[in-house]
């Protein structure tokens, strides 16, 4: 497999270089006003993953292929200790790289992610048990119809609260009709079966986490601050702030924060 099967790529600005990864189901213009922000002062390589937003899917283990793709990517382009921003799921993948490549990075930027995502959703999810409820994740996802994917979509049961503006949520939406199901379902059984918290100890780069409470049932500041420290507790250099006013996708709803974090990480 090519390395460019695994994503597409628009690279915008010039300086040292930023790999900026969407999350699931997204398109590499989640990063629009970053790459604005930022691109005096870095090349800015967009990514937007195969089977998301209107690139063609690529067969399982799509994660993985995607990290492999990204590593060779850096590689072929002689991208010298490139600054790796991830959200979501690109965060998830971001953590991943750089376990698997710690030589890699130069500095990583993880925006709403985490190590082992389903262990955010309680104390008593262990490994075991997220691997067995992505397995009944593909069960019910790969029984789903085409017309009853699109109805979820448009429904916005699992996106509404991820954005503040209703124009946010429209697009989004739109990513999510024009993403591959069989990627998306690949991709979050993927996602949700992976446990990185001990992987992470083998990164080397500092890393800047942003998280967020706002929109998740039952957050609070306070539960996603410990759930943070013990999460990234392996990563030695960690800066882990969260937002008090931004939704899922924070470079949307509270850019200002994140810039300023961003900012002061990238000096």
């Amino acid at each position: 497999m090519n390395a460019q099967d695994a994503f597409r790529v628009k690279v915008t600005g010039h300086g040292k270089p930023m790999i900026l990864i969407p999350g699931l189901s997204s398109s590499g213009e989640v990063w629009d006003t970053t790459v604005a922000r930022y691109k005096d002062r870095f090349e800015c390589h967009v990514l937007t993953l195969a089977g998301f937003a209107g690139v063609p899917r690529i067969e399982a283990p799509m994660l993985e292929k995607v990290r492999e793709g990204i590593a060779e990517y850096v590689k072929k382009n002689k991208l010298v200790k490139p600054v790796i921003v991830g959200h979501s799921l690109g965060g998830t993948l971001a953590l991943d790289l750089a376990s698997r490549y710690p030589d890699l990075p130069g500095r990583i930027v993880i925006v709403d992610s985490y190590p082992f995502l389903m262990g955010v959703m309680g104390d008593d999810i262990t490994p075991a048990k997220a691997r067995e409820n992505a397995a009944q994740m593909r069960k019910y996802m790969g029984a789903q119809t085409q017309e009853a994917y699109e109805r979820f979509v448009k429904s916005g049961v699992s996106t509404r609260s991820m954005v503040t503006k209703e124009s946010d949520f429209d697009r989004i939406t739109a990513w999510g009709l024009t993403t591959d199901r069989t990627a998306a379902t690949d991709a979050m059984v993927e996602l949700f079966s992976m446990d990185l918290r001990e992987d992470i100890a083998k990164i080397q780069c500092p890393v800047q986490v942003m998280a967020t409470y706002i929109g998740y049932p039952g957050a609070t500041r306070a539960s996603v601050e410990a759930g943070l420290k013990q999460q990234y507790a392996k990563v030695e250099k960690a800066d882990l702030q969260v937002s008090d006013r931004a939704h899922h996708f924070i470079m949307w709803d509270d850019p200002d924060w994140m810039f300023a974090n961003l900012d002061r990480f990238l000096k």
